[in-house]
């Protein structure tokens, strides 16, 4: 039996290959039929999507989404563009964007921090980019890493008990907010899985998942 869907996963997300041939309404049941079998080997988990094989309109793209997230407990982060002129386009807003923001509410970092590196911020700081073991971050404010975070932050340095610090995977040796500290494994352990958000609530550091409505806030 031809596969019509096939799923490939990887450590940023995954990809979705779809058949290029058949009409589109038996394709939506196929991607139906694929992840509602498969939906106890996936399991709740936040991650990033892409599909290929196949042109299709943003329509379409939506109407896939919505498929695979309604007969699953997958929860689509992003919808990766492979579109490469329209990716470049979509980065070269975002980066014009972004040097708005950091003249008007922080600082941004754009690329890895190596170890030995260090960064540090009088205002909130995102970093576009991994925090590497060994590298180091301390701000006043918020620290959010668009990336993977395995060296040591301190947000909130002044006292600030209201600072958080975010990462789409962290895995920090360190992580202290004001003078709360989190335990952190030295064996390089999760705090937990997917993109992760710590805080200080109730005088005590709590870890939980970051969902969509951290963005608004």
């Amino acid at each position: 039996m031809k596969n019509t869907v096939v799923i490939k996963s990887n450590k940023a997300g995954m990809t979705v290959i779809l058949d290029p041939e058949i009409p589109f309404e038996q394709l939506v049941s196929d991607v139906a039929d694929k992840f509602g079998s498969s939906a106890k080997f996936w399991g709740s988990v936040q991650m990033t999507l892409t599909l290929s094989g196949r042109e299709m309109t943003p329509e379409e793209e939506f109407r896939i989404v919505n498929t695979i997230t309604g007969n699953s407990q997958i929860e689509v982060l992003c919808l990766l563009d492979q579109d490469l002129n329209r990716t470049r386009r979509c980065e070269k807003a975002l980066n014009e964007k972004l040097m708005e923001l950091s003249a008007a509410t922080g600082q941004f970092y754009r690329g890895c921090l190596r170890s030995g590196e260090t960064i540090d911020s009088e205002t909130s700081i995102v970093v576009i980019g991994d925090v590497e073991q060994g590298a180091r971050i301390v701000s006043k404010g918020n620290i959010v890493v668009l990336g993977d975070l395995y060296g040591s932050v301190h947000a909130g340095i002044s006292g600030n008990e209201d600072a958080v610090v975010a990462a789409f995977e962290m895995a920090p040796s360190g992580l202290k907010i004001a003078d709360f500290e989190a335990k952190c494994s030295d064996r390089g352990k999760r705090l937990a899985r997917g993109p992760v958000m710590v805080s200080v609530q109730d005088g005590q550091i709590r870890i939980e998942s970051m969902k969509k409505s951290f963005f608004r806030r």
